[in-house]
C-alpha cells in the first residue's frame, strides 16, 4: 500500500505526532522558525546545533526523543548544501521514510521550512519512496517483533495552496513509482507477460483507457518474427500491450511510451552465469516503467494523448528456442541475423516500434534494460539517452533531471553502423563489445520509420544490487518520474 500523503500548516502547540522530521541544510542555526521545536525538545535541539552534534550533511541523522504527548520524537536530517533544493528535499523524505519503517512510528509529520508546491511534491515523492517496502513473499515476523508500516505523512507548509498541489502530484506520481518498483520486485514466475497484461487491464478499467492486447497468433499475423524469435523458446504466451489514454484534442498525435517486458532473461542459448542470473527478474523494468508512468498520468489527469506499449516475453533456452547464426524478419521487412540471443531486448523493441507507427506518434521514447555496456559507461548513476531528434534528446534530458532521474546522451554516429552490418541479413542483433549501447540503439533505429525517437538504456538505473540509502536493493522507480515530467511538460 503507497504511502497516504496530506498536507497541513504547522501548529506545534496542537502537533499530535509520533514521528516529527525536520529536514535542514548544511550549517544549521537555531532560528526563530525552529524554536518551536527546540520547546519541543526542551532545549535538545540548541544544545545540539550549538556543540555541532548536528551539521546538516546530506543524509546526516539525529535522532532525538520528545514527550510522551505532542511531538514523540524528532528526526533531524540533513540535506547537504541543498544547492538544488528540490533534489534535496526528496532524497531527505526518502531517508524520513526509510527510517519510520525501522521505528514501527506509523505516522509523521514533515516539516522543511517555507515550500513551493514542486518542492511540498519532491518531500512527498521521496517519503513515499522511503515508506515503500515489499512483503507480498515474505512471512510476517512473530505478532512480538512486527514494527508498523509507516501509512502516513503530514508535510507542515504554511502555504495552504502549495501543500495542496504538491501533495497531490506526489500522490500521483508515487502511486506510479510504487506500482512499477512492486512488477519490478515480483518473481518471473509470478510476474509473467499474462500478469503484466492482467495489470495493464486493471490500469485501463479504472481509468477508462482503450486496451488491446497481441498473443503469439496475433503477433504472427502481424509478422512479428523478430519479437517472436525471443518468445519461441518458452510455452509462456508473450503479450504485446497497448494502453491508450486519450485527454487531449482528438486531433492531438500522441506521446507514445515503449518498454522493454523480458519477465525474466536467462540468455536463452546464449546463456548467462549462473551467479547473479536471479536479478535478470528485473529486465521488464522498462514495462514496469510505462505501466507506472500511465498509472501516474491517469491520476494527474494530464490533458494530453499517450499511448503505453509493452513487449512481453521470457527468454529461455529450449529445443525450440533460437540460435546464433539464425536468420528472422521483423514486420517492418528488414531481415536479422542472430549473433547472440542474449541481445534480445531489441529483438522485441524492434517490432513494438514498428507497431508504434500506426498510432501516428508526436513523439516515441522508449525505455529498455538493454545493455550491460551501460553500466560500464556509466554506472548506476546516469541513464543512457539516445535518438533521431536532438531536440527531444535535450527533452527527455531535462524532464529526468527534474524528475530525479539524470540522463547522459550518447552519439548515434553513422560510423557505429559498421560494427552490426551482416553478411547474411540487413542487420545483426549485437556488434559486440565495443560500443555496446551504441549499436544497441542503432539497431532500435533501424525499426524507427517516421518519427521523432528518443531511447532509454536504463540498465544501471531501474535497479540496483546494493542498498542506496534512499532506496533499498532492488527497483529504483526509473524510469517513471522521466516519462511523467516528459508528458508533464507536453502537456503544460
Amino acid at each position: 500500500m503507497t504511502l497516504t500523503l496530506k498536507a497541513a500548516a504547522p501548529a506545534w502547540e496542537s502537533l499530535e505526532s509520533p514521528l516529527l522530521v525536520v529536514a535542514l541544510a548544511t550549517g544549521p542555526t537555531l532560528t526563530a522558525e525552529l524554536a518551536p521545536i527546540d520547546a519541543v525538545t526542551g532545549g535538545a535541539l540548541g544544545r545540539a546545533l550549538s556543540r555541532r552534534d548536528f551539521r546538516g550533511g546530506r543524509d546526516e541523522t539525529l535522532h532525538l526523543a520528545g514527550g510522551e504527548r505532542g511531538v514523540q520524537r524528532v528526526l533531524f536530517v540533513g540535506m547537504g548544501p541543498a544547492s538544488d533544493r528540490t533534489a534535496a528535499l526528496r532524497r531527505a523524505g526518502a531517508i524520513a521514510g526509510r527510517q519510520a519503517n525501522r521505528l514501527g512510528v506509523g505516522r509523521l509529520a514533515f516539516f522543511a521550512g517555507a515550500m513551493a508546491a514542486a518542492e511540498v511534491e519532491a518531500a512527498g515523492l521521496g517519503l513515499i519512496a522511503g515508506a515503500w517496502d515489499f512483503k507480498e513473499t515474505k512471512t510476517p515476523p512473530p505478532a512480538d517483533e512486527q514494527r508498523a508500516p509507516l501509512e502516513e505523512a503530514t508535510i507542515l507548509v504554511a502555504d495552504a495552496e502549495a501543500g495542496t498541489t504538491g501533495v497531490k502530484a506526489a500522490q500521483a506520481i508515487g502511486e506510479g513509482h510504487s506500482l512499477a518498483r512492486r512488477l519490478g520486485m515480483l518473481p518471473g514466475n509470478i510476474c509473467t507477460p499474462d500478469y503484466l497484461a492482467d495489470t495493464a487491464r486493471d490500469i485501463a478499467e479504472r481509468h477508462g483507457m482503450t486496451l488491446t492486447t497481441l498473443d503469439r497468433a496475433a503477433m504472427a499475423r502481424e509478422k512479428m518474427g523478430s519479437f517472436l524469435s525471443v518468445a519461441q523458446g518458452t510455452t509462456q504466451e508473450p503479450r504485446l500491450i497497448a494502453l491508450e489514454y486519450r485527454k487531449g484534442p482528438a486531433d492531438q498525435k500522441p506521446v507514445v511510451l515503449v518498454g522493454k517486458g523480458l519477465c525474466f532473461d536467462s540468455g536463452g542459448i546464449s546463456i548467462k552465469p549462473a551467479q547473479g542470473m536471479e536479478w535478470m527478474k528485473f529486465d521488464m523494468c522498462g514495462a514496469a516503467g510505462v505501466l507506472g508512468a500511465m498509472e501516474a498520468i491517469a491520476r494527474l489527469e494530464l490533458p494530453i494523448n499517450v499511448v503505453g506499449l509493452v513487449g512481453s516475453t521470457t527468454n529461455m533456452p529450449s529445443g525450440e528456442a533460437v540460435k546464433p547464426g539464425d536468420v528472422v524478419q521483423a514486420s517492418n521487412g528488414k531481415f536479422i541475423e542472430i549473433i547472440n540471443t542474449d541481445a534480445e531486448g531489441r529483438l522485441v523493441l524492434a517490432d513494438v516500434l514498428v507497431y508504434a507507427k500506426r498510432f501516428s506518434p508526436d513523439v516515441v521514447i522508449d525505455a529498455a534494460t538493454l545493455t550491460g555496456a551501460c553500466v560500464i559507461a556509466l554506472g548506476h548513476t546516469a541513464t543512457g539517452v539516445m535518438g533521431n531528434d536532438d531536440a527531444a534528446v535535450q527533452e527527455v534530458i531535462d524532464a529526468g533531471k527534474r524528475a530525479g532521474e539524470p540522463g547522459w546522451p550518447l552519439p548515434l554516429w553513422d560510423d557505429y553502423k559498421e560494427l552490426i552490418k551482416s553478411d547474411v541479413a540487413d542487420v545483426k542483433n549485437s556488434g559486440g563489445r565495443p560500443a555496446g549501447t551504441i549499436t544497441a540503439a542503432l539497431f532500435l533505429e533501424a525499426f524507427v520509420d517516421g518519427y521523432s525517437w528518443v531511447h532509454l538504456d536504463v540498465a544501471g538505473t531501474a535497479y540496483t544490487e546494493s542498498d542506496l540509502g534512499t532506496v533499498p536493493r532492488g527497483p529504483t522507480g526509473v524510469p517513471v518520474g522521466t516519462f511523467v515530467e516528459f508528458v508533464r511538460g507536453r502537456a503544460r
